[in-house]
């Protein structure tokens, strides 16, 4: 958590997060003998960092907010702003399919970064069994009631950097937190056209990079 100085509230955010825990395309300018096995989610952020990585059409952030006291804290909107849009990055897709888990439940929010304006539009929560219904703001953090965002944004088109700013208000204050990449915006590019590779067994029997089929 961020513990901010003068915030009624603290918040994290991960963006090495991959769909149901395993499913994530990262753009690296390198050749298959060149990239080193996929790794565990839990290790992402190192190994793509390592490797110049780029989050492949598909970027998920997840944002923990909790307050800071038993002072409720009011979440008013979620906004998305782009600062860059350009050709896709060059490179090679790489999917880190390696075989599914679960999701933590979380707000779930999807944003169409090819848009004109992109919005975060409410989408169910999920955790990872059922479907929780859409979230509507504004709601409540405390120290004892956090919750769990999840901001899903994609493009088809291009090479997009973007970040988030979250409005709170609480006992007569306003405010607005960025949400960035340490600093960074977040990078997402898109993937058409592109060799796309997975890790499996190739023709010698030994387990490398081969191109993705279907």
């Amino acid at each position: 958590m961020r513990p901010t100085a003068g915030l009624p509230l603290t918040w994290s955010a991960d963006s090495q997060v991959w769909d149901m825990g395993c499913s994530h395309d990262y753009v690296i300018a390198k050749s298959p003998g060149r990239v080193p096995p996929p790794p565990v989610q839990q290790d992402a952020g190192v190994w793509a960092a390592t490797q110049g990585a780029v989050h492949g059409r598909q970027t998920m952030v997840q944002i923990s907010v909790q307050g800071r006291s038993s002072t409720a804290v009011v979440l008013k909107a979620l906004r998305v702003r782009v600062v860059g849009r350009g050709t896709p990055a060059a490179g090679s897709a790489y999917a880190m399919d390696q075989g599914c888990g679960s999701e933590l439940t979380s707000r779930r929010f999807t944003v169409n970064l090819d848009a004109d304006r992109p919005i975060a539009h409410r989408g169910n929560g999920t955790d990872g069994k059922s479907a929780e219904p859409a979230v509507h703001f504004p709601f409540r953090v405390s120290a004892e009631d956090p919750e769990v965002l999840l901001v899903d944004a994609t493009t088809q088109t291009y090479d997009a950097r973007w970040y988030l700013e979250l409005d709170w208000s609480s006992q007569g204050r306003n405010g607005t937190i960025r949400i960035d990449d340490h600093g960074r915006p977040f990078r997402t590019t898109g993937i058409k056209g592109m060799p796309r590779y997975w890790y499996g067994t190739n023709e010698a029997g030994s387990r490398a990079w081969v191109p993705y089929e279907g």
